[in-house]
């Protein structure tokens, strides 16, 4: 089976998974998230995946995802990828953003 690569970054909404060119960590803004806040209904939250180690964007990020009416939870893209097909199996309505390992 073939597998696809996403070298610039991945963005997973229940429906489809978005090839994403993604910003580093410290550059991510609110507005990198649009397609995933343009969601109907929005996310429960959103799986953050920060590259090959766990490292946390500006607090400024989280507030504004937040009073856009959707939690961030941070991990390495590895978690947050483990994390995905979990929650989801159980049903969930989540999204992931998740920045690649280079």
């Amino acid at each position: 089976m073939g597998a696809t690569l996403f070298p610039r970054g991945l963005m997973l909404t229940p429906d489809a998974a978005i090839d994403w060119d993604a910003p580093s960590l410290a550059a991510l803004t609110e507005s990198d998230f649009d397609a995933l806040l343009a969601l109907d209904p929005k996310p429960e939250f959103v799986l953050l995946g920060s590259g090959p180690t766990l490292a946390r964007p500006s607090p400024s990020l989280a507030t504004a995802l937040e009073a856009k009416g959707v939690g961030v939870e941070v991990m390495d893209s590895r978690a947050a990828a483990r994390a995905w097909g979990l929650l989801r199996g159980e049903g969930r309505h989540i999204a992931a953003a998740l920045l690649p390992f280079a």
